[in-house]
């Protein structure tokens, strides 16, 4: 699988063990930065991996900072990212059977690295359940096609004529 990934300096030392675990199980990388510990803002490399994602260029996305939070809030600005921060196998897998979740974001600062590496496997491995999941993922695509409150009304008109 292709896969992008990108962090601030709060989740540097997390990014490159797993970019070297993903590289060992045969995923294609695309590293968006940053590239060393020193401080900088989560926006300028979590944004560029969130958008590989819905060029297509990557199947899926992962970011990393301290908490996670801040790298999944960018991520979200980007139209058509599904970004979940996930701390537990169970929100790893409902992040994807669930809420079809095309960008992990993973805090540093919250977990251990050999429960963030589970997490990573869990969420690649995992598959979308559809059914009455679809349609939720459609409602809130439907929201974001229609830029804000127009999108939401085809969605409420949809529901109740």
């Amino acid at each position: 699988m292709k896969i992008s990934i990108g962090s601030d300096h709060a989740g540097f030392a997390y990014k490159e063990a797993i970019i070297a675990h993903l590289k060992e199980r045969g995923h294609t990388v695309t590293d968006y930065g940053t590239y060393s510990s020193d401080s900088t803002d989560y926006p300028i490399f979590v944004i560029p991996a969130a958008e590989a994602v819905v060029r297509g260029e990557t199947e899926r996305g992962i970011v990393l900072g301290g908490s996670g939070n801040g790298e999944a809030i960018a991520a979200n600005k980007v139209k058509g990212v599904r970004c979940a921060v996930c701390w537990t196998h169970e929100t790893a897998e409902l992040a994807r059977r669930h809420n079809n979740s095309n960008v992990l974001s993973i805090g540093e600062r919250m977990i251990s690295l050999e429960l963030a590496l589970e997490i990573v496997d869990i969420w690649l491995e995992t598959p979308f359940d559809g059914g009455r999941h679809a349609r939720r993922i459609q409602e809130l695509d439907c929201y974001e096609a229609g830029g804000g409150d127009k999108g939401m009304l085809a969605v409420l008109e949809r529901k109740n004529p």
